[in-house]
């Protein structure tokens, strides 16, 4: 008999004067995972505890200041490694501190992860897989992590509710991002939900309707290509 039990739980924290989504992921016997811990430590420690979680690793999406911040001190606290994103991301995560400062705020840690994420890893959480797809765009080194059978991805700042992330900040590319969100998302499934970076959840079918950036009307998106998937030459043309 197959059991209906989820094999994890997520618990929401949102961080720093951005508001991001810090998401903590629980699995059945108390180890967890946090992904983008951006700051304030002691909120997410404080939110683990309340859970009865144990951090045993630290998942980053991107480099942000607001996503990475504070990896550093939740790995001295924890002993957790810290995993992702993509080697591209050391031009964000080599600038987290001098960045907050441009806020006038004193906090954060540069990064420098454990190990560095590709396009097809998988992560580990007490035998649980996730999966990892390579998304730039938004940020050069950027990914998306995402649970294949529960139907649930975090995203990082590559994709929201109604709109997609930034790019006019360096080393961004918005043809980049639309092409690792209809090429490396959308194949996923209409009914994978996402917890964005920012904001409330969506799904990615949701947003192939409406999103006025890469709803399937914009972009002219039909489904995955049949000619060698998502990598072969030519494929963004048909989107954009």
């Amino acid at each position: 008999m197959t059991s209906s039990t989820p094999p994890f739980s997520v618990q929401i924290v949102p961080v720093t004067p951005f508001q991001q989504n810090c998401s903590i992921i629980r699995a059945p016997n108390g180890d967890a995972a946090v992904v983008d811990p951006g700051g304030e430590p002691d909120k997410i420690m404080a939110a683990a505890e309340k859970m009865g979680a144990k951090i045993v690793k630290i998942w980053l999406t991107h480099g942000h200041l607001d996503h990475a911040g504070a990896a550093e001190e939740i790995k001295r606290r924890t002993g957790a490694p810290i995993e992702g994103p993509q080697k591209e991301e050391v031009f964000w995560l080599s600038q987290i501190r001098e960045n907050w400062r441009r806020f006038g705020i004193e906090d954060g840690d540069d990064c420098t992860p454990d190990r560095w994420l590709e396009d097809g890893d998988t992560l580990d959480l007490d035998g649980i897989e996730f999966k990892v797809v390579y998304t730039p765009g938004h940020t050069p080194g950027h990914v998306v992590i995402y649970h294949e059978d529960q139907k649930l991805a975090f995203v990082g700042d590559v994709l929201f509710a109604g709109s997609i992330g930034r790019t006019d900040f360096p080393r961004g590319d918005q043809q980049t991002l639309v092409n690792s969100i209809t090429q490396k998302l959308w194949p996923l499934g209409d009914d994978m939900r996402f917890i964005p970076g920012h904001g409330p959840m969506s799904t990615f079918g949701a947003e192939r309707k409406t999103n006025p950036f890469v709803a399937d009307s914009v972009t002219g998106y039909a489904g995955a290509p049949k000619d060698g998937g998502p990598s072969a030459p030519g494929v963004a043309k048909r989107w954009l």
